[in-house]
């Protein structure tokens, strides 16, 4: 009997032990560690849509008693400086969608008050079409890390951890199977587990190597 799928909402495990580290993101994890020794009051770190910017956004406002702002609390600017100018650190996620105006106001306001400044995008500043002239020139001064898309050990880990954050169990043998047939990204791994977690949801059934089958259209 098929059961009617309810669309629930899941939090993120977003603690410093889940963080999962491989070659692609070591680099960027380090930074985040490294912290409050950076050589610049700012960083730029850069990659693919799901590969754990966001996370890492939290575990460094974790260390630095700092205040995540999403792009679109940029326009207006207002309330995104009150509730900055009480924090001791800015990160901005997705800041690559911001309004130019308003990105280049926070990097100007969060320099002259020595207010340290995380920036998570998708690409690196050099690869980005920036129209404003000195924004342009800020961004692309400061220190820039990238995220790579993953390997099969990331890839897997991260299949493992989208799973677990919805409270499911997985099976081996269904990893091994999604691995070699999925599109190689972030991304894809989140989709292919919300798209399982609806097909067990349906059927009333665990997520099992049939139904990794029917989400890959196998």
């Amino acid at each position: 009997m098929t059961q009617l799928a309810i669309d629930l909402h899941y939090s993120a495990a977003l603690g410093r032990a889940d963080f999962l580290v491989s070659a692609s993101n070591a680099a960027a994890f380090d930074w985040i560690e490294r912290w409050p020794e950076w050589p610049a009051p700012a960083l730029v770190i850069h990659g693919p849509e799901g590969s754990g910017k966001t996370h890492l956004a939290h575990l460094w406002c974790e260390r630095s008693a700092g205040l995540i702002v999403a792009a679109t609390a940029l326009d207006p600017l207002e309330s995104a400086l009150a509730a900055a100018a009480s924090q001791r650190g800015v990160a901005v996620d997705d800041a690559d969608r911001a309004p130019e105006a308003g990105l280049l106001h926070l990097v100007n306001w969060c320099g002259e008050r020595r207010i340290p400044l995380l920036l998570l995008a998708r690409l690196a500043p050099a690869a980005c079409a920036i129209a404003l002239p000195d924004l342009a020139s800020r961004l692309r001064s400061l220190p820039a890390v990238g995220i790579a898309a993953p390997d099969d050990a990331l890839l897997g880990a991260v299949l493992v951890k989208h799973f677990a954050d919805r409270g499911l169990r997985v099976a081996p043998g269904v990893i091994a199977y999604l691995l070699p047939r999925m599109e190689r990204s972030f991304a894809a791994a989140a989709a292919v587990v919300v798209e399982l977690d609806r097909l067990a949801l349906s059927n009333g059934s665990a997520v099992t190597l049939r139904l990794a089958r029917r989400a890959l259209g196998g």
